[in-house]
């Protein structure tokens, strides 16, 4: 047993759709620390992007609440949520997400514009600062088309970080990958968990990804078969 708190805690959360209520997610429960590598580990379809997304307050659960740090997510007015989304939480896709008509800088900068309060000489530098510790910062002023997928999803997860956030959701990062950048990947997300504290979930179908997280939690037809 860990005395870390939980920061995150999952009560009986359920989710359907559509009018023949098909069941994505049936009471799930489970329970991450703070500054915790996790790994959702399942086939397609058994609901692990789904949770990564009511973590995010992307959707809204059909039943069950999200604790954040004690406080009910879905609780939370729109604008509360937004603030959360905006400050609290970083996202990281399979597919990079990247707007191809924007540098590498300009992208990492995008999560930024929800900051007005930052001067533009502390965006830069914030900007520089992940993009060094991504290992990109060589490549700050080229294009998405100039860069390999292992530099796209380099740059991907300095936007989702450039703002410090809390809790970094990512879905099948190293999905659309080679071995060798796929690792790299996995590594760099290791150093965020253990040297930044960052709390990280990450969506996956592969027992090799899985394997480079603290905690492997498996699921199957929207339950969790394995914590």
């Amino acid at each position: 047993m860990t005395d870390v708190p939980a920061l995150i805690e999952v009560q009986n959360l359920s989710k359907c759709y559509g009018e023949h209520q098909v069941n994505a997610l049936r009471g799930v429960s489970l329970s991450i620390e703070a500054g915790a590598f996790v790994a959702l580990m399942g086939p397609s379809g058994c609901g692990k992007s789904t949770l990564l997304n009511l973590l995010g307050a992307i959707d809204r659960p059909t039943g069950g609440q999200v604790l954040i740090a004690g406080e009910s997510l879905f609780e939370k007015s729109e604008k509360a949520l937004t603030l959360f989304r905006r400050e609290q939480l970083g996202f990281i896709f399979q597919f990079f997400n990247l707007l191809s008509t924007l540098t590498a800088a300009e992208n990492v900068a995008l999560p930024l514009d929800l900051h007005p309060n930052l001067t533009e000489a502390q965006r830069k530098q914030a900007v520089q600062s992940i993009l060094e510790r991504v290992g990109m910062a060589h490549r700050a002023d080229f294009y998405p088309a100039q860069l390999s997928g292992g530099e796209m999803q380099r740059v991907a997860i300095a936007r989702a970080l450039v703002h410090q956030p809390k809790i970094i959701l990512a879905d099948e990062p190293t999905g659309n990958l080679d071995s060798e950048n796929g690792e790299s990947i996995l590594k760099l997300l290791q150093n965020l968990s253990q040297e930044d504290g960052q709390t990280i979930l990450m969506a996956t179908h592969s027992e090799e990804a899985a394997h480079a997280a603290h905690r492997v939690i498996r699921m199957r037809d929207g339950q969790i078969q394995d914590a």
